[in-house]
């Protein structure tokens, strides 16, 4: 097939490399690194492993680089990479798997590690695969399926009990202050050069085109948001309807229903259209903790994902950016990351973050009123030294 024999180039040629694009538009970037995730994925077969996150986040210039390591040590032939973007129906999945695992065969490869690049524009891709799986084809092979959302990766390992093996979960996000810093080279400058690695950060965020200051970073970030839209079936023009009304209530808690009577919808619709928007990491919810247990019928903190997530989505709906929420939104993030888990505290006082042993309130400067002792009050100029503690 010559679909596939063109996204192997390495089956032909030693110096592929040096003409793939992702890896050429990647050593053309002034600040470039090599992801950590990708030695977080499984080698040892049999492996399903699933990498998701959000587009424009690098994974497939990842799998690449990974491709290019793996390289170093296995043979040509048993290394085989499909790009699911151009792969229209599961009969044009099975034909290039039939293709790409005869050819493994005639060619004598040992283990064969598999990349399926944006399986979920695939239909039904999860039916193809398990039988595959099923019927032993992969008993010695590791494969690696990327996808830009939870919708259609994440929530099918229940379609895979028992058949992953060594396949491990993946997550690819745009960096984080700690990794910004170190990549830009500031991580062990001194304070002032932290703080202005800050200020670039808060203005860049940590997607790697914006990273390298590229002019349509923003843009891109929103028509990645627009296509996952199309893609699973919601509106782009109540998306944005949505997402206006969320910008214009942050950093406020809210509600399901003040949103809908904000956009004139249903609060069921709100509460889909925000679980689509967590699904494909725009958005976290911080519900509220009470007691020691969450409060899912109260009213709930909601959070951009990145810096620039929240700019180019206000440039989007003609909002202003509110530092305010841009500093605690950046906080949230990086205690949900930690965690796994952020929640918001309010009684009389209200207490922005909680998460693990924090109890964190943001301001942009020091606040006259005091707050109990296990509460941890942070400036602007407190949270890089923050950011870079909570990672180490």
């Amino acid at each position: 097939m010559d679909v596939v024999d063109r996204a192997n180039p390495w089956w032909f040629e030693t110096n592929w490399a040096e003409r793939d694009r992702h890896l050429r538009a990647w050593e053309g970037e002034k600040v470039r690194w090599v992801p950590s995730w990708i030695w977080a994925v499984s080698l040892d077969p049999p492996a399903l492993n699933f990498v998701y996150g959000p587009r424009q986040t690098g994974k497939t210039t990842g799998l690449k680089l990974l491709i290019r390591e793996l390289l170093r040590r296995v043979p040509p032939d048993a290394v085989a990479y499909l790009d699911l973007d151009i792969i229209l129906s599961p009969a044009e999945l099975r034909r290039a798997l039939e293709y790409v695992l005869g050819r493994a065969t005639r060619r004598g490869a040992k283990t064969l590690y598999l990349f399926l690049d944006e399986v979920t524009s695939v239909r039904g891709w999860w039916r193809v695969l398990k039988y595959y799986i099923d019927v032993g084809a992969l008993e010695r092979a590791v494969v690696t399926a990327t996808g830009s959302s939870t919708v259609g990766l994440v929530k099918t390992p229940e379609r895979f009990p028992g058949r992953r093996g060594n396949g491990r979960d993946v997550v690819v996000l745009p960096l984080d202050f700690p990794t910004y810093a170190e990549v830009t080279g500031a991580a062990g400058g001194d304070p002032a050069a932290l703080a202005e690695a800050f200020h670039e950060y808060l203005e860049t965020g940590g997607f790697p085109r914006s990273v390298n200051r590229h002019p349509d970073a923003a843009e891109t970030v929103v028509d990645a948001v627009v296509s996952e839209a199309y893609r699973h079936g919601r509106s782009p023009h109540l998306l944005k309807d949505i997402v206006a009304a969320v910008l214009d209530r942050v950093p406020s808690p809210t509600s399901y229903h003040a949103l809908a009577q904000d956009v004139g919808v249903s609060h069921n619709t709100v509460r889909e259209y925000l679980e689509f928007l967590a699904d494909i990491y725009a958005v976290g919810i911080a519900l509220q903790i009470s007691g020691g247990m969450p409060q899912p019928r109260k009213e709930k903190k909601i959070f951009f994902r990145d810096p620039l997530l929240y700019r180019a989505l206000a440039q989007w709906t003609s909002r202003a950016v509110d530092e305010a929420a841009l500093l605690e939104h950046v906080v949230q993030e990086h205690l949900y990351r930690k965690f796994g888990e952020i929640y918001y505290w309010k009684n009389k006082e209200e207490v922005d973050a909680v998460a693990g042993p924090y109890k964190v309130e943001i301001k942009k400067t020091r606040p006259r009123k005091t707050y109990p002792a296990d509460v941890q009050i942070l400036t602007k100029e407190d949270i890089p030294h923050f950011l870079k503690q909570l990672k180490s």
